[in-house]
């Protein structure tokens, strides 16, 4: 045989089995892609609950930044007798500072300068400046041993939220519209709204991913009601662009994606065009239900002298009690300023008059129309404030910094026992002494409320079965009727 011949022969056989070994290569690969989409779809699928429910929804009013459990919640009569006295080593236990209070050469004890009165049958003890929420400690478990291991805002905003310091996991709102699914065809499962301190303060950034869904398909995560003409941005049809126009670009833009959704098999292309039909029905009715307008002049006053200013947290609680009144199963509210490193007792005294009253109002409302009974309602921030003072203690002045170990938040609603005081800290509220909650716990408990076990409310992603707990958490029964 002539040597070229056989040289050519060969070279086109070499290419031949290139070609069969890179199109067998990416056809196996095409194959286990297609069945990963399978298994991805399945795993969209959401859950029945595992045993009968307490709740239908959910109101986080999420108080960002920290408040002082000091000058809110945790009573300390004792501390008045220790002002300015340096916090006992003993106390401390070598537990790590932040970089703002660990170079200071003092820890001097600051007792709150707020009184402490008794409310409701159950004589619950809260401060002075919390008067409307004190009208309604009868309906309210106060935890006073919630604890986290992040001392610093962003880590622990997102652990409070996502059950993990580091950011990409779905928000307890995105489980509980994955779990629940919706009530209400023309609005979302999960709405967030964000309001501003009236007065002058250090408000934390807050982030989307706090009510992002993570690893879980994209409808399930929160969406952003703002104040002003659009309440839901991009959601008004440009000028020019008609109700009907938009159903036919709607009707061409579905046809493409589900063309290449037979191609795929990505279930991301099936949410897109739920979101896009979500958004031409929200067209019709967000508008409705932000327009506060036709609210009775009573029910401004009850919320108090800020509640006809758009995006205030007082205007914010109206709108919440409407979206539950319309079947939306998450409602999350932040409210930012209460970082009070300095001037501690006067950003507080501020921040209750933004918040005491509407919180309040708002629980007394959904009781009287009769949906607190399958309502639960959650006030509390990230993590709780120091004993000592941060910067220049004086009687009536004085700053507190981040304190991880122990801090207050209270519960109100279905299945929660109202009237109870839950846990006990030190004589400093500094470390637990009984009946410690930690978020894993408090998140466990919601989700039993929901009707689920955390421990089997569960989503494959990436060859692992996620929760919202992680591989932690216990129902606390003790809160729980």
């Amino acid at each position: 045989m002539n040597p070229s011949v056989h040289l050519e022969n060969e070279a086109l056989r070499t290419i031949a089995r290139r070609q069969f070994l890179r199109q067998s290569t990416a056809g196996a690969g095409l194959a286990a892609l297609a069945s990963l989409m399978r298994s991805d779809v399945k795993a969209a699928t959401p859950p029945r609950p595992h045993f009968q429910s307490r709740i239908r929804r959910i109101i986080w009013l999420t108080q960002a930044g920290a408040p002082s459990q000091l000058d809110l919640f945790d009573y300390k009569p004792g501390l008045s007798k220790r002002f300015k006295q340096e916090l006992p080593d003993s106390v401390r236990r070598g537990q790590r500072l932040t970089g703002m209070t660990a170079g200071q050469k003092s820890f001097p004890i600051a007792p709150s300068i707020y009184k402490f009165p008794q409310f409701g049958d159950s004589g619950m003890h809260l401060s002075e400046i919390l008067p409307h929420t004190g009208r309604c400690t009868d309906d309210i478990c106060l935890i006073r041993t919630l604890h986290t291991e992040a001392i610093n805002h962003d880590p622990a905003m997102t652990l409070l939220q996502t059950g993990h310091q580091v950011a990409g996991r779905p928000s307890l709102g995105a489980w509980t519209s994955y779990g629940l699914g919706s009530e209400n065809e023309n609005l979302p499962a999960f709405v967030v709204m964000i309001s501003r301190p009236s007065g002058p303060t250090n408000a934390q950034p807050l982030h989307e991913r706090m009510w992002g869904s993570g690893f879980l398909p994209t409808r399930y995560q929160g969406v952003r009601f703002s104040p002003g003409k659009d309440p839901v941005l991009y959601l008004t049809d440009p000028p020019g662009i008609t109700r009907q126009q938009r159903r036919e670009m709607l009707d061409d833009v579905e046809a493409l994606n589900r063309l290449k959704f037979a191609q795929t098999l990505d279930p991301q292309i099936e949410a897109r065009i739920e979101q896009y039909e979500m958004a031409y029905r929200m067209q019709a009715s967000v508008p409705e239900l932000a327009d506060l307008s036709k609210e009775p002049e009573a029910v401004f006053e009850r919320y108090g002298p800020e509640s006809k200013k758009p995006g205030t947290y007082a205007a914010n609680c109206i709108l919440a009690r409407r979206l539950a009144e319309r079947g939306v199963r998450f409602i999350q509210l932040y409210h930012r300023g209460w970082d009070q490193h300095n001037k501690c007792p006067e950003g507080v005294r501020t921040q209750c008059y933004d918040t005491d009253q509407p919180s309040a109002a708002l629980l007394e409302e959904l009781k009287e129309r009769g949906l607190l009974d399958d309502t639960l309602v959650v006030w509390g921030g990230e993590f709780g404030r120091t004993v000592y003072s941060q910067g220049q203690l004086t009687e009536t002045d004085y700053g507190r910094d981040h304190h991880p170990r122990c801090y207050s938040i209270w519960l109100a609603g279905g299945g929660i026992k109202g009237g109870l005081t839950h846990g006990e800290t030190d004589d400093f509220s500094y470390n637990i002494v009984k009946d410690p909650v930690h978020i894993h716990d408090l998140n466990a408990t919601i989700m039993h409320l929901l009707g689920f076990d955390h421990e089997r409310l569960t989503y494959r992603f990436q060859g692992r079965d996620y929760r919202l707990t992680d591989i932690h958490g216990r129902v606390v029964d003790e809160v729980l009727e």
